[in-house]
């Protein structure tokens, strides 16, 4: 039908493109080669983006490539997914014909949702694991096609993209492998201001080594020479001419166009729009009536058109040909639908539109589009009429439009579009009367939601306002917006009659508990309290039994003296009773990480893997990634952090493959904190800074920061640590209640701050939270707030500022709170025998037996640091003079300091090392074979005989006034020493000079 309308090309010349071209060239033979290949092309509007693509496809289909194009439509706000995907998979399609349906075979019910063409889509449960079903197939498609052919996937526009859009592409980019293919994106980088959801994907993008990025810079003005050169077809253009369209166009490539095609450059305005509008003003009145009817649409179909505008065939055809002629207009890839030869021209027109006009051409294509669904693809249907009467002000129209699309938005697996859908619902809603409201399409199930019981049937059940609500917050919740979440849930508390309908009040307060805690707004102890008491007497249900697990867990988290135990019990029980499948994998594996977390962890480690494997089997992907992340810590506590590390990461691809995004980031935290153990800092950190990103709940985002501070204080990067403990405080906000987290932070935080000068500051938080023990079932947080309090005690001795008798008792609390603790089993003995050697050394008793002993407990866990770290306390007892000192103690203690200093240097201890070193220079040991004994700690500071009496002093707490009296010099003289030494030490205060001192113990004499 559109044979008879042909575009012509503007510029003939392919002007300052030629090294993209060549890049985009070198990768299309790498992907022949079976080296995929991922280009992301940006600039600026008009710069020349779409003409450099038609430029290399053109050359690709030369080398023998099959390309399809699709386009990310600006209606992708109101909510259509996977637009440009839908668009491509149907030209390949439509150009490899039966070979991608035998390709497909099997696949066709998931695959149909990008493909309408393989036949219809089955039902099946909604969440983000069948989404990533979707994206697996999609991806696995893509790799057959390009077994044996180059293909080339080319994404335009992708500002426009929907968030769904944008997750299989990162999906496709980051899991395509051995395969001919070739994806090019291209987006309009002026529309990608700092908030544009577009901007974090880029950057993740560019993090990946499989990327190129290629900006597109505006044309020389040799370059627009040339362009007009060709355009206006002369072999040089006039000087003046080409001045002053260099000056206008500033080089964007469509503005040139522009300029050289107008009859009089000179008299154009500056005003963008009246530049765009330009070459329409001078089509035909018929030719302007059907370019304003095209800008209600990115793209249009032919026949939605032609039905729209009213015109007989010819007419419309003639109107057609002129605006495709002038170039405002240029038919589509698949030659059935017209755009706009730039977007920034449509925009133009659709504002050049009256507000009465939008409103009247928007119900002509909803009544169109109703009259006959077969005007546009099936994908795009349901989303277009709700854009349609949405925007025609037609609320009774608008409404059951916006539901249906909802409902095939979240059939895609689409939740920040299904969010924007029923958001448009809910205004919507009390525009349309109670009668009109009836029949409106139900919106499916929800986790442990209630299901409607207004009838047996599905024609019987009847969407209230409170069901919206509930879609709505647990749309936003998969999104990862909290607040709007919370802003549903809120509306849902209101509209709900407790009274009447207690189990689904019980699901808001529910849902409110966790996206309190998720914001970080608080522990959300009161809302599941409420949950609870409204569940309390009611029969088995998925709401109950979810309420149930959720206490339990809470308890756990909190260590509540309630039986947390019972209720997970109990949870799992009502669960089976209701077959709840799902909620009672969940309540499993909360008993599981209850009954771990007393001691006999092997036994629930294995569960835990069962359980693992059931949830992937029954595709309750959610619970598997839960089963993942509760499976990476346990073995982490029970010292086999190797094996969490495996665990880790292969729960982490399922997670993230499936839109598990937080989740996937809180597991790959967790291998962090096993890499740490392991001594693979670097392999840790960067970790680290590839999920955090992801990272979007409080709990994730304290750990991003946690993680961090953990490995700044083994590094010896003390400085940043009270920030980052700080920022971990941040994302806790209220709900700063956990061991999990409290202990931890407060470990770090205190080693920090002591070398940092701070030393009763340090006693002090040691103390605060001394007093929160016990804390059952945190024993494995507790133990490592001993271990480090322990260590900090012994420190201080002597330093300013503490005195004895405070440290003495601080002392004694600890022993006091390690007796009530469990100090057998895989779980607890190291940790046990390396907090009774830090107590030994916090008492003075240098005895080497004790550290033989931790040791002994920690070599099987193979953590390198820790390991130094007790090889050189332990030569440091030995060479103190303790049993078996003299001649054979420095025999014994020589390897235990080489040992401990070559893992620091391996590893970048500093702390370690520098201690290790000092230790060594004052026994006079070497720290190799062919090394010899280090320098005096002392000298190797660099500091004069003066200035280490100085140093001395201001170790124990001297002022300026007592060292000059004592060394028999004026105390300004005294003054000058001390700053000279503290410049000569790093420090910024004589605090961190004395923490120093004895953290060296360079004056133990």
């Amino acid at each position: 039908m559109l044979d008879s309308v042909q575009s012509r090309s503007i510029s003939p010349v392919f002007a300052g493109r030629h090294d993209e071209l060549k890049t985009l060239g070198a990768a299309l033979a790498r992907a022949a080669l079976g080296e995929p290949q991922v280009l992301l092309v940006g600039g600026e509007a008009g710069v020349g983006k779409s003409r450099l693509l038609d430029e290399f496809l053109e050359a690709a289909q030369d080398a023998g490539a099959v390309s399809a194009v699709g386009g990310c439509l600006e209606l992708g706000a109101d909510g259509l997914p996977f637009a440009p995907f839908a668009t491509a998979l149907r030209m390949l399609h439509r150009k490899v014909g039966a070979e991608l349906t035998e390709l497909a075979a099997g696949q066709e019910p998931v695959l149909a949702r990008l493909l309408p063409d393989l036949g219809p889509v089955t039902e099946e449960p909604h969440g983000q694991d069948s989404r990533a079903r979707l994206f697996e197939l999609t991806v696995g498609l893509l790799e057959r096609l390009a077994a044996g052919r180059t293909v080339v996937l080319a994404l335009e526009d992708l500002h426009w993209a929907d968030r769904s859009t944008r997750e299989l592409l990162g999906y496709l980019v980051r899991s395509v492998q051995g395969a001919r293919l070739v994806v090019l994106m291209t987006y309009r980088s002026d529309d990608v201001h700092r908030r544009h959801p577009l901007r974090p994907f880029l950057a993740e993008l560019d993090r990946l080594r499989s990327v190129q990025r290629l900006e597109l810079a505006r044309l020389s003005e040799d370059e627009v020479r040339s362009q007009l050169a060709g355009i206006r077809g002369v072999a040089e253009p006039e000087r003046e001419l080409t001045a002053e369209v260099y000056a206008r166009s500033e080089g964007i490539p469509f503005f040139v166009e522009e300029l050289a095609l107008s009859e009089d450059a000179g008299r154009l305005s500056d005003s963008l729009r009246d530049l765009l509008l330009v070459r329409v003003e001078a089509l035909s009145e018929g030719a302007q009536r059907v370019v304003r009817l095209a800008a209600r649409n990115t793209r249009v179909p032919h026949a939605l058109l032609a039905v729209v505008s009213g015109l007989t065939e010819d007419e419309l055809i003639e109107g057609l040909r002129a605006a495709v002629g002038a170039n405002v207009l240029v038919p589509d890839e698949e030659g059935e639908a017209y755009r706009f030869r730039h977007a920034l021209l449509r925009e133009a027109v659709l504002d050049d539109l009256l507000p009465g006009e939008r409103t009247r051409l928007s119900r002509r294509y909803a009544e169109a589009l109703e009259a006959d669904p077969g005007l546009v693809a099936a994908e795009e249907r349901a989303t277009r009429l709700a854009s349609y009467w949405y925007y025609a002000r037609d609320s009774a129209k608008a409404l059951p439009a916006v539901l249906h699309a909802a409902l095939e938005t979240r059939a895609r697996h689409a939740y920040a579009e299904q969010l924007k859908l029923l958001e448009r619902a809910l205004e919507l809603w009390d525009e349309v009367s109670p009668e009109e409201r009836r029949g409106l399409p139900s919106q499916g199930g929800l986790e442990s939601y209630p299901p409607c019981g207004c009838g047996d049937r599905p024609e019987e059940i009847e969407l209230h306002l409170v069901d919206l609500l509930a879609h709505a917050a647990f749309a936003a919740r998969l999104d990862h917006q909290w607040e709007p979440a919370l802003k549903f849930v809120k509306k849902g508390l209101k509209v709900v009659d407790e009274t009447q309908d207690p189990l689904r009040a019980a699901w808001f307060w529910l849902e409110r508990s966790k996206l309190i805690a998720l914001a970080g707004r608080g522990d959300g102890r009161g809302e599941l309290t409420r949950a609870h008491e409204l569940v309390h007497d009611l029969p088995a249900s998925a709401t109950h039994a979810d309420v149930l697990a959720q206490v339990a867990m809470w308890e756990l988290l909190h260590a509540s003296d309630l039986d947390s135990m019972a209720l997970a019990e109990r949870a799992v029980v009502l669960a089976r009773q209701a077959g709840a499948v799902d909620v009672e994998l969940g309540a499993r594996i909360t008993l599981c990480t209850l009954r771990s977390a007393k001691g006999d962890s092997d036994a629930w480690i294995a569960e835990l893997y069962e359980i693992r494997e059931l949830a992937g089997q029954r595709g309750a992907h959610r619970q598997m990634g839960r089963a993942c992340i509760n499976l990476c810590d346990a073995l982490e506590k029970a010292g086999r952090s190797a094996e969490a590390v495996e665990a880790g990461l292969a729960g982490m691809k399922d997670m993230y493959g499936r839109g598990l995004y937080d989740a996937a980031a809180f597991a790959a935290l967790n291998v962090v904190e096993s890499l740490t153990s392991l001594g693979e800092w670097d392999r840790a950190e960067q970790m680290r800074q590839e999920w955090k990103r992801h990272a979007a709940g409080s709990r994730t985002g304290a750990s991003v920061a946690l993680r961090r501070a953990q490995l700044a204080l083994l590094r010896g990067e003390f400085e940043l640590v009270p920030e980052l403990i700080a920022a971990a405080r941040r994302y806790r906000g209220r709900n700063d209640g956990e061991p999990q987290y409290e202990l931890p932070f407060a470990a770090v935080e205190m080693s920090a701050l002591w070398t940092l000068g701070q030393a009763p500051e340090a006693l002090d938080l040691l103390e605060r939270h001394l007093a929160l023990l016990p804390l059952s079932g945190q024993e494995a947080y507790v133990w490592q707030l001993l271990v480090a309090g322990a260590r900090l005690a012994g420190d201080v001795a002597g330093v300013p500022g503490v005195p004895e008798p405070r440290r003495a008792e601080i002392v004694a609390r600890l022993a006091d709170a390690a007796a009530d603790l469990p100090a057998e089993g895989p779980l607890w003995t190291p940790s046990s025998r390396l907090f009774a050697a830090e107590l030994a050394c916090a008492r003075g008793l240098a005895d080497p037996v004790v550290w033989a002993a931790a040791a002994a407990a920690y070599e099987p866990l193979a953590h390198p640091h820790t390991l130094a770290h007790i090889a050189y306390r332990r030569a440091e007892a030995l060479l103190a003079g303790a049993p078996g000192g003299g001649a054979a103690a420095r025999d014994i203690a020589a390897p235990l300091l080489a040992e401990a200093h070559a893992t620091a240097v391996r590893l970048g201890a500093a702390p370690l090392r520098e201690s290790v070193e000092q230790l060594a220079g004052r026994a006079r040991v070497p720290l190799g074979r062919a090394s010899r004994p280090p320098a005096d700690p002392v000298e190797s500071l660099g500091l004069t005989a003066r200035e280490t009496d100085v140093l001395r002093r201001v170790a124990v707490g001297r002022s300026n006034r007592e060292i000059a009296e004592e060394l028999f010099i004026a105390p300004k003289t005294a003054s000058v020493h001390v700053s000279n030494l503290m410049a000569k030490l790093g420090v910024s205060n004589r605090g961190e000079a004395a923490a120093m001192a004895h953290r060296l113990r360079l004056f133990e004499d």
